[in-house]
């Protein structure tokens, strides 16, 4: 060795330090952290400037005005609604009320007046018709049961347990007074001139699921015919002020949300594996038909008995 010692350089650079936080670290591991510094809650965005830039970023504020007649072009359906929207709430708003010991103004009553006057005037061609329309409530109940009896779908029958459940939960909640001048008769269903829920009408609901069910399965011909039956209904309901019209108006959208319902049930259950089909045991069936058919066949039975005679149960 020529006594020269060799040294070890340090680094030039040294290890930059963590930058200083306010943060306490105590003998059990602990830390607590201080609160946000007055720079950090600055740089924050405030609600002001949220919801600034939400206004700013609003979609009505990039129509054009081609978007704008386009909406009317392409969409006039929602366009039509919003112009009734602006007209029903000058009718609403300026409309005088009703008093409470007065007769409800119906204007499907007021279509119907001459028709009114007619069957009033001829009490044996309001049975007839009363009795018409019996059998097509056991047409609408036969198609019910058959497309899940012999075909095996449930679909309409469950919808029509719906129905008929929500409409009898609806009638007793609300019980209206029947209407002044109601032409009853012992054909006309329920048979024999028993009370009845008025809201909603559960003869235009069934129909409607019947005909929906028909749609569905492209029976095209038997489904107008059913349409063209209901409407009938509608006009001799209205006629005898058996029904209200917005009993009748309602029973149409009850037909159509509690088919959508039943086919939500039916999806459900066929995903699970668990719905009923044509291998249900008889016995079960039966038993879960009994209310839903025992009214229906007397009412047939009772208006078809007897040559036609009519026979009050």
């Amino acid at each position: 060795m020529n006594g020269t010692t060799t040294r070890l350089r340090s680094s030039s650079k040294k290890k930059s330090a963590p930058p200083p936080t306010n943060d306490r670290h105590f003998s059990n591991g602990a830390v607590s952290h201080s609160t946000d510094s007055a720079e950090m809650i600055k740089k924050r965005p405030s609600t002001a400037s949220f919801s600034a830039n939400c206004v700013g970023n609003a979609h009505f504020l990039k129509w054009r005005a081609g978007d704008v007649l386009g909406v009317l072009r392409y969409h006039p359906v929602p366009c039509a609604f919003a112009a009734g929207l602006l007209f029903f709430m000058a009718v609403e708003y300026t409309l005088t009320m009703i008093p409470p010991m007065a007769e409800p103004f119906d204007l499907g009553f007021v279509a119907t007046t001459t028709l009114h006057r007619l069957l009033a005037a001829r009490p044996a061609l309001n049975t007839v018709l009363a009795g018409l329309n019996t059998v097509f409530v056991a047409m609408q109940t036969g198609y019910i049961l058959w497309t899940w009896l012999i075909e095996g779908r449930p679909r309409a029958t469950i919808s029509a347990l719906f129905m008929f459940t929500c409409r009898g939960i609806l009638g007793y909640a609300t019980q209206l007074p029947l209407p002044e001048g109601f032409l009853g008769s012992g054909a006309d269903f329920p048979v024999g001139n028993v009370s009845f829920f008025l809201f909603y009408s559960g003869h235009v609901a069934a129909s409607i699921i019947a005909s929906l069910d028909m749609k569905r399965m492209q029976r095209w011909e038997l489904a107008y015919a059913f349409d063209a039956l209901n409407v009938l209904q509608v006009v001799r309901l209205l006629s005898t002020r058996g029904h209200y019209t917005i009993d009748l108006a309602v029973g149409v959208g009850a037909g159509i949300l509690f088919d959508s319902l039943a086919g939500k049930y039916e999806d459900s259950k066929k995903t699970a594996g668990a719905l009923c089909n044509g291998t249900t045991n008889g016995y079960a069936a039966i038993v879960v038909l009994i209310p839903f058919l025992l009214p229906w066949y007397i009412s047939v039975l009772a208006t078809l008995c007897l040559g036609g005679m009519w026979v009050e149960i």
